[in-house]
């Protein structure tokens, strides 16, 4: 029997009444191939007392399990408990931003995570398109060098909201920046489907050289809801056929992260949905 030309992966944002421990054994129980690991106050705290030791037991169970891992930095209350990701790079002061994303790069690097995901914020009110703009630009060429200075890749999601929110986006930003090879690409298949001009393969296959970090579940036109598999307008077999056809071998990751209430069964019925469609794929009938 052949290889599967993708992996999959379950974000842990959708597992936040589980302790880390468990949620990574259920998914390697389940069959995953990785995990998109959210750093947050519920699974490994980069600012709770011990985190060297932390990592280090993280690593030795992803080694024992066989999980391949990303590193996700969306959470909602981590650095400010009043205000829903805030700050963000574009904020007056951005430094609690800087940190967290700093504390993820060296987590990711004691990890051996294939890339750290992030994004751009949301302007304030009132701020100006050329002064985000310009502050977007100098946080990622920022985020940039701490890549290189820890030796990770990056992975820009363009999301629906915030300031940077399509393919095109990140491709200027990509360009501003000078086209650094640690600044890859993190692609939401959901996110095209409600935002993009395109259909979602078109997306897909255009993202594939700078894809980094693949998040994967439905949704529909104009609203940024992720929803289970089915219950939105995206038709996944040729998503995947386009994945596979770009040549992507990193982590496609299930990304509910308003689903903590069902983990264990959705999570198990998420993956035999992927792999059904994977086998349902064009690739695969040729």
């Amino acid at each position: 029997m052949s290889e599967p030309r993708l992996r999959f992966g379950y974000g842990t944002n959708g597992f936040a009444g589980h302790r880390l421990t468990d949620a990574l054994s259920v998914l390697a129980g389940l069959g995953y191939d990785g995990v998109a690991l959210t750093l947050d106050h519920c699974h490994l705290d980069p600012f709770a007392p011990g985190l060297p030791q932390r990592v280090a037991a993280t690593a030795r169970q992803l080694d024992r399990l066989a999980l391949a891992t990303v590193v996700e930095t969306g959470a909602r209350y981590l650095l400010d408990p009043w205000h829903k990701h805030s700050p963000t790079l574009l904020d007056d002061e951005p430094q609690r931003r800087k940190d967290y994303l700093s504390l993820a790069m060296r987590v990711a690097a004691d990890l051996g995570a294939e890339a750290v995901s992030f994004w751009s914020g949301a302007p304030a009110p009132g701020l100006p398109p050329r002064v985000a703009r310009e502050r977007l630009l100098r946080g990622c060429a920022w985020a940039v060098d701490e890549a290189e200075r820890t030796g990770v890749v990056l992975g820009f999601e363009p999301e629906p909201g915030m300031l940077a929110d399509t393919l095109d986006s990140y491709f200027e930003l990509s360009r501003r920046l000078g086209d650094p090879p640690r600044f890859g690409l993190t692609l939401d298949i959901g996110h095209c489907r409600c935002l993009e001009d395109t259909p979602v393969p078109d997306c897909v296959r255009r993202a594939g050289p700078r894809l980094v970090n693949v998040q994967i579940e439905d949704m529909r036109r104009g609203t940024h809801e992720h929803l289970e598999f089915g219950q939105g307008e995206i038709d996944f077999p040729p998503v995947l056929d386009a994945l596979a056809d770009a040549g992507y071998r990193g982590l496609t990751s299930v990304e509910l992260p308003r689903h903590s209430h069902a983990a264990p069964t959705l999570a198990a019925t998420c993956l035999a949905f992927l792999r059904d469609a994977a086998a349902r794929s064009p690739q695969e009938t040729r």
